[in-house]
């Protein structure tokens, strides 16, 4: 029985990624219900085997994570997928345009045991995804079986996109971390509904609300009434993704003591009293950007600053996304729960 309960004495193994035996090391741990974090193309997740309750429940744990926050299932190839969930025609074309990519299909669960019931927090839906990294589809693969992965950080921190990241942490508190180098996209994957009769973009992420539409033939509608009291999916708090210190968007000036996050070469009046100053994209660059951000927050973050304010975004394509991680981050937070504070 895995102990729920991070252990302060465990020892985090770094795992080169491009060893294979390295990989088969990764997939052995995850067989023995431990908690391996590993590269997908948009960020660093946490992995344990889905149909593995005690598994679940220590990666709920190791993470400070809330349990009713439903978990995405990670499968090698969309055979895989569609043992766990029921496809119709959307998730089947969206699967076909997508598949490995960022994007997770929340579809009705039709899994048996495959998934249990704590890693889709007593859900009749699961989310489903199979990544677009030659690492996390060789782990998988090597596996035989699902592997939720939440971001491998802290409940509601910055989600990281290097194993350094993770490693800042979760050290001490899961069993290894598979390292590729830093990640591609950069932020999580786009989150999109297919249990009704019409799509529903629950997250924005790592793949733009356009190209779905272009694919389905028709507008991807919001989900309503912002983060929900009992998420349908991951990254739905309204208080997620955030730094230690506080975050001030869209400013228009930098206040005495900000740190400056800003883009395609702004500089607003009092950049020059910053406490520092980091472009996610000289260039103007969204993609760039986008596989900036958490790194550049971390960083900021790492100065010790009080505040870090940030500068108008574009909302278009990934701006969309990076703009739904900013607000989340710079939401009121709730007080932490006995889970959450660090052991």
């Amino acid at each position: 029985m895995v102990s729920t309960v991070p252990s302060a004495a465990r020892v985090t193994r770094l795992l080169d990624a491009a060893r294979p035996e390295a990989v088969a090391e990764a997939a052995r741990l995850l067989a023995a219900s431990s908690l391996v974090a590993f590269p997908t193309e948009t960020v660093y997740g946490l992995g344990a085997d889905a149909s593995d309750p005690a598994a679940v429940a220590a990666l709920y744990a190791a993470k400070g994570r809330p349990a009713f926050n439903p978990l995405i299932a990670h499968t090698a190839d969309v055979a895989a997928a569609r043992r766990l969930g029921r496809f119709g025609p959307a998730a089947e074309r969206l699967a076909e345009h997508f598949w490995p990519g960022p994007l997770t299909l929340v579809v009705p669960y039709i899994g048996g045991d495959g998934a249990c019931d704590l890693a889709r927090a007593g859900l009749s839906t699961i989310g489903l995804r199979v990544p677009a990294h030659p690492a996390a589809l060789a782990l998988i693969s090597a596996f035989g079986g699902a592997v939720v992965a939440p971001s491998a950080n802290r409940s509601g921190r910055v989600s990281p996109t290097t194993a350094a990241h993770v490693m800042e942490d979760l050290a001490g508190r899961i069993d290894a971390v598979l390292d590729a180098g830093p990640t591609r996209v950069g932020v999580e994957s786009t989150i999109l509904d297919l249990t009704g009769e019409t799509p529903v973009l629950l997250r924005p992420g790592g793949l733009a609300r356009d190209a779905i539409a272009a694919a389905l033939g028709h507008p991807v509608a919001s989900a309503g009434g912002g983060a929900d009291a009992r998420p349908l999916a991951p990254g739905r708090l309204a208080s997620h993704y955030a730094p230690r210190a506080l975050l001030r968007l869209d400013a228009a000036e930098v206040r005495p003591g900000e740190a400056l996050l800003t883009f395609a070469g702004a500089h607003p009046p009092g950049s020059d009293s910053a406490a520092e100053i980091l472009d996610l994209s000289p260039a103007g660059d969204l993609m760039e950007a986008a596989a900036r951000l958490y790194g550049a927050l971390r960083a900021l973050d790492a100065t010790g600053v009080g505040a870090i304010c940030v500068v108008p975004l574009p909302r278009s394509g990934l701006g969309e996304a990076m703009a739904d991680r900013l607000a989340r981050a710079a939401a009121p937070r709730p007080e932490p729960t006995d889970s959450e504070i660090p052991a």
